[in-house]
């Protein structure tokens, strides 16, 4: 009887070890499932803020090059304007030149006919 009574000690003994142990072991799943979910939530917070600021980054950085691009653009603008005004002074110029000295050399022609009919 004694032996009979201890086994079913025993087995009661060990089922109950067994119940224990699964509850510790669904205790940690839990703790470790809340932990890896706050973890998680943390760095998809994290993740969101460096995203919104590096958008906010990118537009600034846009703006500025749209800025000095337009500047650069007027810049050019008004060196063309200029260029375009000397090279119009220029060829203004080799055209008063150019018409005196046409008008040098036909009076020189004429002297020339003149003297072939005298």
């Amino acid at each position: 009887m004694r032996s009979s009574s201890l086994r079913w000690l025993l087995i009661a003994l060990v089922a109950l070890a067994t119940t224990a142990f699964s509850q510790d072991v669904k205790s940690d799943v839990d703790k470790t499932a809340k932990d890896t979910a706050s973890a998680t939530k943390k760095t998809t917070k994290k993740a969101a803020h460096k995203t919104d600021e590096a958008a906010k980054k990118t537009g600034e950085a846009t703006e500025d090059t749209a800025k000095k691009a337009g500047h650069e653009t007027k810049k050019a603008a008004e060196k063309t304007g200029d260029a375009t005004e000397d090279a119009a002074k220029k060829t203004g110029k080799a055209v008063k030149k150019g018409t005196k000295d046409a008008a040098k050399d036909t009076e020189k022609g004429a002297k020339k006919v003149e003297d072939a009919v005298k």
